[in-house]
């Protein structure tokens, strides 16, 4: 049984798709590494709401994906932009699946950290309006027991006059926070609104601020995650940070080799891809736990092309083929995303996306997989 599926100069091409999933299974705890999965929020398609609306989700299917995360040793990154933080779901919302992903964490004994940030701030803010944002969020994550990601923040970016303005907002934070935390540099691709993180347009100017942040407080930070798809920049990064600070990649265009390391180290990771890869990648991990640096590549390599289509230009995105896959794969039950954000990638987009994760075997039953991917393209008017 074959399917046609359109490309991207207006035509249709025939797939033939595969029949068996890769089999994989869960196992022990890693323990050369230390991997988080972000995950994405599942909508409630019943709820009569606009792209406009506060984002309504459903926490079943929500909760129920983080349990397939946990259940094969990945840690969950919570509320990140993956779960479309400041697309589509705002800080009331956020902090709601921070209280239940936790307290899930805690029934199952999952790992969980928590995007902290400043979305609660809808205008214009001053320094000490971002502080006390970053504050309460803070604050909340600490008190769920969960590990907080301080993220980059919009609002900062447009209130700091220079480097100095994020020395003092950081440090303030790091000295009141009660566990190390991870720092998170989110490049503009991701969005646009980060541009000039750290005070400066110019990456290596920015670096040594944010170095310069790590070195005044370096037992108050499990590690940082670098979300610049450079992954020399991010080597070079991680060869200069105290000892005890791990570097986690965000890097999901580069994420095989940053992991894998070299002689001189290696990145953790917490990366959106590992959302539609959990399985898959957990496997690989599993492989490089036993110094089979090879065997780890051989699994994680070819899953590259999708995680660089995924992400492709405009990067912020990507989030919706990430639900896509979700919803292919039998994880959630509707193709519908909060703040109506499905409509944001092609119909060759889909296909594609499709193509490549089926011919990796993601796909607990093909055969589902093939008929929703059938049924979405007789929405499109695709009917042969």
């Amino acid at each position: 049984m074959t399917i046609q599926l359109p490309d991207a100069t207006g035509g249709l091409r025939v797939y033939e798709p595969r029949t068996n999933p890769l089999a994989v299974t869960p196992g022990t705890p890693f323990t050369s590494r230390t991997v988080y999965s972000a995950a994405h929020v599942v909508a409630d398609p019943f709820a009569d709401v606009s792209p406009d609306s506060p984002a309504a989700v459903d926490w079943d299917a929500t909760l129920a994906f983080r349990r397939h995360l946990w259940s094969h040793g990945l840690g969950v990154a919570e509320a990140m932009d993956t779960a479309q933080r400041g697309m589509g779901l705002d800080w009331a919302g956020a902090a709601e699946l921070i209280r239940r992903s936790a307290a899930e964490a805690r029934s199952v004994g999952g790992r969980i950290a928590c995007g902290v940030g400043t979305d609660q701030l809808t205008g214009p803010a001053s320094l000490a309006e971002v502080r006390a944002a970053y504050e309460e969020q803070l604050a909340l994550v600490e008190e769920s027991g969960a590990r907080a990601i301080l993220m980059a923040s919009r609002a900062l970016t447009a209130a700091a006059e220079g480097p100095a303005d994020y020395l003092e907002v950081y440090g303030h934070l790091l000295r009141q926070a009660t566990e190390p935390v991870i720092l998170h540099w989110l490049g503009p691709m991701f969005d646009p609104a980060l541009d000039g993180y750290w005070g400066s347009a110019d990456l290596d100017a920015a670096t040594d601020t944010f170095l310069e942040v790590i070195a005044a407080h370096p037992d108050k930070i499990d590690g940082i995650k670098v979300s610049l798809l450079d992954a020399q920049r991010e080597i070079d990064l991680r060869r200069r940070l105290p000892d005890g600070v791990r570097c986690y990649t965000g890097d999901d265009f580069n994420y095989p080799e940053l992991i894998a390391g070299d002689e001189q180290g290696f990145s953790h990771a917490l990366l959106g891809i590992f959302d539609p890869l959990g399985p898959l990648a957990a496997q690989a991990v599993r492989v490089l736990d036993t110094g089979d640096v090879p065997g780890f590549r051989a699994l994680l390599d070819p899953t590259v092309e999708l995680s660089r289509h995924l992400f492709r230009t405009p990067t912020r995105f990507y989030k919706t083929g990430v639900v896509f896959l979700a919803w292919l794969a039998g994880h959630q039950s509707h193709f519908t995303m909060v703040g109506g954000l499905q409509s944001a990638r092609s119909l060759p987009h889909f296909a594609r996306a499709y193509e490549l994760a089926d011919g990796l075997g993601l796909f607990p039953d093909p055969k589902l997989a093939e008929e929703r991917m059938r049924t979405l393209l007789a929405l499109h008017g695709v009917t042969r």
